[in-house]
């Protein structure tokens, strides 16, 4: 994909028809930002965002029945980010129906007396494309974000839709990677369990394994090129290697009978946890795959261990104190730091990506519930109220968002929610029982 710069729209219109052969081709329209929120600060605020009616490019031309898909796209995508509060048209003095689509087109004094913050148009110049999609900040008056695309087929809208929102959440929050990532999941075929990946907005889901038996617990490299997760098949546990180019699996046996919740650290080393002599503990693994030393020193059981994009720091399950608790661990010095201080039964921990958070699964009276850990305050928050159970919490790449498994529509679903604790949202996967999301970026 080729991206240009046009300061001009008519000028970039007319570009647009002379590239109009050219498929699913991107182009920005010219934008100045003036508009952003803090979604990482200690309260995080919303903004307020209209979508205008699709209009055609030129003047008399109406959109095509594609415009109407597109917008049903876009306003999906969009409610995926809790700091947009999308306003009905309708409550807008004079309706959503612009005059054009550019700033010269739009009087936001409208606008402003509902309060929108934002307003987003669609023009169309035919049924594939080209077609322009623009996000106006009211107060200034002012475009903060601005794309055009080519071969716009019914097939191309929803990437582009995710694209759009891309874009627009880098604009307002430094972040975009949420639109830009990968989910894996474990996915129930009767007796069997395989992993299939899916972007979190549903889109692509396909299948990664098919290998028999019960594969679980995933695991992406930093670099989204390897998935690392435990096979059990035929009375054994193995560790199980996918290269996700060529879609190859290798299978490894380790020392003991288990293989428990291995991962990779910001090195591609991979962690996992064993049981050579009796219990379950945390090893390293050798380039070679075979067990190095143990990282955690304890005649405990330690498992699920995760690092942080430097991989200075990894949190991880222990029964030192009796009951199942989240410790961290500094691996330069070896020293292990205590989480967890309430409950007996806290497990799946999650340590974000900028080593600051910890999300984890307690069990509570009602059922379990996702928590958040914050290491540098030592102050804790309920993130999830079920109903039932909410278990296996996943940072996204951006240390914002949070995918998790839940059973409180009746079977096992993918949900998200945020370090804010925003309402949770399916993740639509499809028919079937899903659970352990694991993120990553798209290489």
């Amino acid at each position: 994909m080729h991206l240009f710069h046009v300061s001009d729209p008519r000028r970039l219109a007319l570009l647009l028809l002379i590239l109009s052969c050219v498929v699913f081709s991107v182009r920005d329209v010219g934008a100045q930002q003036t508009l952003s929120i803090d979604i990482f600060g200690p309260g995080q605020s919303q903004l307020n965002m209209v979508m205008a009616k699709p209009l055609g490019l030129a003047a008399g031309q109406q959109p095509p029945a594609e415009a109407d898909t597109l917008a049903g796209y876009l306003e999906d995508y969009l409610g995926f980010m809790p700091f947009l509060r999308l306003i009905p048209g309708s409550r807008i003095l004079g309706g959503d129906v612009l005059p054009g689509v550019t700033a010269q087109d739009m009087d936001f004094r409208r606008f402003r007396l509902e309060r929108v913050d934002l307003v987003l148009t669609a023009g169309w110049g035919g049924p594939s494309g080209p077609v322009e999609l623009r996000v106006f900040e009211t107060f200034e008056q002012r475009l903060i974000l601005g794309k055009a695309y080519t071969g716009a087929t019914p097939a191309d809208l929803p990437e582009i839709a995710a694209r759009f929102c891309a874009d627009l959440m880098a604009e307002l929050t430094g972040q975009g990677d949420f639109f830009r990532s990968t989910l894996a999941v474990v996915r129930t075929h009767g007796e069997n369990k395989e992993i299939w990946a899916s972007s979190p907005l549903g889109q692509g889901m396909r299948q990664v394994t098919s290998l028999g038996g019960i594969s679980m617990s995933p695991a992406w490299s930093r670099d989204g090129r390897r998935l690392v997760f435990t096979l059990i098949k035929d009375g054994r546990h193995y560790l199980g290697i996918l290269d996700k180019e060529s879609g190859d699996v290798r299978r490894v046996q380790l020392p003991g009978n288990s293989v428990i919740s291995p991962v990779f650290d910001h090195r591609g080393n991979i962690f996992v946890s064993l049981n050579p002599e009796g219990s379950p503990n945390i090893y390293q693994l050798s380039e070679d795959l075979r067990m190095g030393p143990r990282v955690v020193q304890s005649w405990a059981i330690d498992i699920s261990p995760s690092f942080d994009a430097t991989g200075s720091k990894m949190a991880y399950v222990s029964s030192r104190l009796g009951n199942p608790h989240i410790f961290v661990v500094d691996i330069a010095s070896g020293e292990s730091r205590r989480v967890t201080y309430e409950g007996t039964y806290n497990t799946n921990p999650s340590l974000s990506p900028d080593g600051r958070l910890v999300v984890f699964s307690r069990q509570t009276s009602e059922g379990h519930r996702i928590f958040m850990h914050d290491l540098l305050t030592g102050r804790e928050r309920q993130l999830t109220f079920g109903p039932r159970n909410d278990v296996s919490p996943a940072w996204a790449p951006d240390s914002y968002f949070i995918a998790f498994s839940s059973n409180r529509s009746g079977e096992y679903k993918i949900y998200l929610t945020t370090r804010n604790g925003d309402e949770a949202r399916l993740v639509p996967l499809g028919e079937g029982e899903f659970a352990s999301p694991a993120w990553t970026r798209q290489p």
